[in-house]
């Protein structure tokens, strides 16, 4: 691509990032991972839609910093190679002359952008970057960018900001605030996080285009699918199926594959972010790698997307809400996220860091019958002996009390509160 023709894209480009106005949005956690001053490049990944762009975006201006920018993901860019990236270049010291701060969203799209960003990297640039294909960042990440790179992984809005975006009062004790908190989390577990839909009406179009998208350009182009409809009512069915294992022979029969592919295009659907996977604890690593438990990024994809038939377990919404919090609270921690399971009882999630377990959480939406009260207590007793951890929490919808069983402590805690902690 000429020289020329990248300028018109790239001024128009910046014509639309200046003309951005972010008054109306709230502040994001991930923001405080961000780095104006380090030499290495900043790389914010996440499921398409979730606000990388933005997030980059609003912690540039709000430091005053001026960046030069490029957005991949441009159907006029859709045949630039990596030969055509110092015309891109030239084209954007002349749009925005000298430059100190460089964005450049979706790169992932552009094959052998790493060597691209080295080489700005030693010439003293600060780099910001955005990707929604984790595998195809990690591995040119891991290969090319080995110890200069700051990554920061970011989900839709939590049930924090989504109340921050609404305006609702997260700090008053009152009734009336608590009855709001409530009817806000209901929403929230049916709607989902993703910021655009605050301001759409079509809810399940937005929904089903940004499947389509993901499915089309994320990982069927990317990764040469042949069969993008298996991929797809795969990928509908892993929807319908969340907070339950993964096997891959019963995904492989049900939609006449083999355990390969039907392996493959789980692991192309975490790729991309639609799905998040957490592992079984165990000391022995051959257990760990068998039967991931399977959540969704975002519930927006379970309640809104076509063809659902997921829309009652209000209970699974809420683990899966919690499965995702959990994930963005510790892995900037380091911290892993697994389930417990063995022959008598099972653990929704376990939190630990270095083989250690830091602590147990069991969720279960109503424990006001005795059945289900017994057996999460009898889960959390069983799995802080095997795993000698004391640190345990039930989070539940309406309880609220402190359990005190066979000398173990166990918290139980109402899902507003405990999503909205710092």
């Amino acid at each position: 691509m000429n020289t020329q023709k990248l300028l018109s894209v790239v001024a128009d480009q910046r014509d639309e990032m200046l003309a951005n106005e972010y008054s109306g949005l709230c502040s994001r956690p991930e923001e405080s991972q961000l780095d104006l001053r380090s030499n290495r490049a900043q790389v914010v990944i996440g499921v398409r839609r979730s606000g990388k762009s933005t997030l980059c975006e609003m912690f540039l201006r709000q430091n005053g910093i001026e960046c030069a920018y490029v957005n991949f993901d441009d159907e006029r860019l859709k045949d630039m190679q990596s030969d055509d990236l110092d015309n891109l270049l030239e084209a954007l010291y002349m749009t925005y002359g000298e430059f100190k701060y460089l964005f450049l969203d979706e790169i992932q799209n552009i094959d052998g952008w790493p060597l691209f960003v080295n080489r700005l990297l030693r010439q003293k640039l600060h780099i910001f970057i955005t990707g929604s294909n984790s595998k195809l960042l990690s591995k040119e990440l891991s290969t090319h960018l080995t110890g200069r790179n700051n990554k920061v992984e970011l989900y839709p809005f939590s049930f924090s900001e989504y109340c921050a975006m609404k305006g609702i009062d997260v700090v008053s004790l009152s009734t009336k605030a608590n009855g709001i908190r409530k009817a806000t989390l209901h929403e929230y577990l049916q709607q989902g996080g993703f910021p655009e839909l605050f301001n759409e009406t079509n809810r399940r179009g937005y929904i089903n285009g940004l499947l389509d998208a993901i499915i089309k350009n994320d990982i069927a182009e990317r990764f040469k699918v042949r069969n993008v409809e298996v991929l797809r009512r795969i990928a509908a069915y892993l929807a319908d199926n969340y907070c339950q294992e993964f096997v891959a022979k019963t995904v492989g029969e049900l939609f006449g594959v083999s355990n390969h592919t039907a392996e493959n295009y789980y692991s192309y659907l975490k790729e991309a972010f639609l799905l998040v996977g957490i592992n079984r604890f165990s000391y022995k690593s051959m257990d760990r790698v068998r039967n991931e438990k399977v959540y969704v990024v975002d519930t927006s994809l379970v309640t809104e997307r076509e063809d659902n038939f997921s829309l009652e377990n209000i209970g699974w919404k809420l683990e899966n809400v919690v499965c995702v919090e959990l994930m963005r609270r510790n892995k900037p921690l380091f911290c892993d996220v697994f389930y417990y399971k063995d022959q008598s009882s099972q653990v929704d999630f376990v939190v630990a860091k270095d083989g250690n377990v830091r602590e147990l959480i069991q969720v279960s939406y109503d424990i006001s019958a005795g059945r289900t009260r017994n057996r999460e207590i009898k889960g959390l007793k069983n799995a802080a002996r095997k795993l000698r951890c004391n640190n345990l929490t039930l989070i539940t919808f309406e309880e609220h009390e402190t359990i005190v069983e066979d000398g173990y402590t166990i918290n139980v805690v109402h899902a507003t509160e405990w999503l909205l902690r710092k």
